[in-house]
This record gives C-alpha cells, structure tokens and sequence, in this order.
C-alpha cells in the first residue's frame, strides 16, 4: 500500500506541493524566532536585570489585550475567507478592504481604552511612556496582515518580512541597550521593526499581487464582524490564560519576581511557536479538505498529532533535567525561581501542541462557537485559579494555573470533537 506521506505522493499534485513550500517558508521563519530571542533574551536578562526585564514583560502583557483585540480572530476566519475566495480577485480585494478597516478602527478604538487605564493608575502612569512605546506592537501588527499572506498561502512573504522585522530588533538591541536604564528603548525597537515589516508588506499586497482598496460598506463589515466572532472570543479567552500569568504576578508581586517567571515562560512560548508554525501551514488546506474528504483529513490530523506529541515530550524532558543549565545559559545566573518554574510548566508546550488537531477539526467544521466556549471557560479557570493562587504562592501560583487551564482546555476540546462525533 502506498504511504500517504511518501515523496512521490507528497508531490502528486499542485497542492501538496504548495503545502511543501510553505511549511518550509515558516520552517525558516520559526528557525528564525528561535534564533534571535535566544540570540536577545540572555542580553537583555543580563543587561536589564530581572526587575527591568520584568516591567517590559508586564507592559508586553498589557498590550497583548489590545493585540488580540484588533486580531479580533481574522487569522483564522479571514484566512478562511481568502483561501475560499483567492481565486476571484475582486472578492479578495472585498475582503481585503473590509477587514483591515475593522482592524484600523479597532486599533483607535484600543488606542483610547489603553491611554484610559494608563493614566487612571498610578502602577500604570508611573511607566506611561513604556506602554505608549509598547503599544507600536499593536500597530505593527495591524499593518501586517499575515491572515492575508496564510489565506493566499505565501507564506515566503511572512517569513521575509519576519525576519526583517526581527533582524532589525536584534541588531538594534546590541547596538542601543546597554545599561538598565536603557529598558524604555527595547518595546521602541521591537515597534520599529514590526510597523516597518508592516509597511513593505502592505506594499507588496497592493503592488505585487495586485490587490485593491474598496471602500467597504456597512453589510461586508458586519459580515466580517459576525464570521470572526466565535473565534474572536475565543481567542480573547486564550489570551486572557497566556497573559493573565504575567499580568496577575505583575499586580501582586515587584517585577524582580515577574522577571524570574517570565525567563522561563519565555522560553516555554519559543517552543509552543512549533505547534503555530504546523498549525499556520496546514490550516487552510485542511479546512478545504476536511469538507471534502473527512477521513483523509483525519488521517493526516493523526499524523501531524502525533508529531507534535513526539517533539515535545522530548523537549519536554530536556527541560525537566535540565532547568538550571539552560537558566544559566539564558540569564548568567542560577536563578531558583526561574529553575523551579521552568521546571513545572516542562510539558506545558505537550499540552498546547496536541490541541491543534481538535481545534482544526472544530473550526473547518464550523463549530468556532463550541471552540470559543470552550477557551472562554479556560479563561475563566484561569483568573480564578490566579486571583486564588498568586497572592499567596507568587510565581508557583502561576505556574500552577497555567499548567492546570492548558491541560483542561486541551482535554475538553477533544471532549468536543468526540461529542460532535457521535452525533
């Protein structure tokens, strides 16, 4: 019997050979965001300290809120829509104009919410210019619709305009902090790059690929609105149990403590962007299949499954064993705080990774409300489990909360897809 994932079936057709490129394209883009954090991170814990370090941790996880917010879940319902539609150039424009004005008047809208809370309280108005800096994240990503670049699958242009983006941060770390009071200067640098990326790649969608500015009308913007809901809110859930860590730590304890934790949650996010980058590639080509042939899809979701369950059990264990070396690589220093977290959150990535089969079945299929309800209760677990833990055992609360909310998010996500199943 032949192998579904031999070379000459792999590159049987057009589409698989499309699927080749882009998992290689953000194969180099995930090399990338591995290389030039560690490349930073172990500069900047040592340069800063872990208190500074700490406070840009805090303001990052500030205005992730506002991320997500004008991502409003169009990285996965717009990518949906332009893989459907990217062979009629007009709708792609429609869709195009459409969702990128959501995102501009979300990002006003997040602009004067984020200036609100800044000056209403004093832990946040002490630092006002960090998250006013730090807020160019938000704009940058605005600028640069990677769900465009996923739903037509070039991913080549993501991985380029990345690494540019990243290779403009790197550079500039080592070239303009140098001493701890330079920590303001890091979420400028981190804007720079990304607006800049943003920039060349909106360039690239009017020039290169020909796509058009429509002034969307009311209908196609409601339209929008209501396609990305479900995973909007879904993605405000997960937001809110991957920030809420960081946040909740940063308002009960100083940011020498953030510091410690957010050294090995850091390096937890590096490997969960492994699951993203199998995730992003195969997105929009299952989502077609899964409606064309449900059981070829299944298999090739068993597949990538158990890839991801494989890798990170090993990377798991690697940092079960060895916490202290790699906390002294990345920060010079046998931080004990930092050691026993990274210790606890190990096989934090295993319990991310081995969801994207679940969430891929559930949001091709057109279940995004069971998905959003389902993250939406992670959320909730989350800031219970926070508020009830952190104030008493600081940074182990949070490692507690987010190993327990991942795990049950993971668990009750398959509940879903079994439960869709038997009916």
């Amino acid at each position: 019997m032949q192998k579904l994932f031999s070379i000459k079936n792999l590159f049987s057709s057009q589409e698989k050979k499309r699927l080749v490129s882009n998992f290689f394209s953000l194969s180099i883009l995930q090399v990338a965001n591995y290389l030039f954090p560690l490349i930073t991170l172990p500069y900047l814990v040592r340069v800063l300290g872990p208190s500074q370090y700490g406070l840009v941790a805090f303001a990052q996880a500030f205005i992730g809120y506002f991320q997500i917010l004008t991502n409003y879940g169009f990285n996965l319902s717009a990518t949906r829509e332009i893989s459907i539609n990217r062979e009629n150039p007009e709708k792609v424009s429609e869709i195009f104009s459409s969702v990128i004005t959501i995102q501009i008047l979300l990002a006003i809208l997040s602009f004067i919410m984020m200036a609100l809370v800044v000056f209403s309280f004093a832990k946040f108005r002490d630092d006002w210019l960090l998250y006013f800096l730090t807020f160019g994240l938000v704009l940058g990503n605005v600028l640069f619709p990677v769900w465009f670049f996923q739903g037509i699958e070039r991913m080549k242009y993501i991985t380029l305009l990345n690494v540019l983006a990243r290779f403009i941060f790197t550079i500039a770390i080592f070239v303009f902090i140098r001493e701890e009071s330079d920590y303001i200067y890091v979420p400028l640098i981190n804007s720079v790059g990304l607006v800049l990326s943003g920039i060349i790649g909106l360039w690239i969608i009017f020039n290169r690929l020909g796509v058009k500015f429509i002034m969307p009308d009311v209908n196609s913007i409601k339209y929008h609105l209501n396609e990305g809901w479900h995973i909007f809110i879904g993605t405000v859930g997960i937001s809110f149990y991957k920030n809420n860590s960081v946040l909740i730590l940063g308002l009960f304890a100083d940011s020498t403590i953030v510091g410690y934790f957010y050294i090995s949650k850091k390096i937890i996010d590096i490997l969960n962007q492994i699951a993203g980058l199998i995730s992003q590639t195969f997105f929009p080509y299952i989502n077609r299949l899964i409606n064309q042939n449900y059981n070829l899809a299944i298999v090739y979701l068993k597949k990538i499954g158990l890839i991801i369950f494989l890798y990170t059990l090993v990377f798991g264990l690697l940092l079960l064993f060895l916490s202290p070396v790699i906390i002294k690589i990345i920060s010079g220093h046998y931080y004990n705080e930092s050691i026993l977290s990274l210790k606890l959150m190990a096989f934090v990535p295993m319990f991310i990774g081995i969801n994207v089969p679940a969430v891929h079945i559930l949001l091709s299929k057109g279940f995004g409300k069971e998905f959003s309800n389902t993250v939406l209760i992670g959320a909730f677990l989350d800031l219970i489990l926070n508020f009830s833990l952190v104030p008493f055992l600081s940074f182990l609360g949070s490692c507690i909360s987010v190993i327990v909310v991942e795990l049950f998010v993971t668990l009750y996500l398959y509940f879903k897809v079994l439960k869709l199943k038997s009916c």
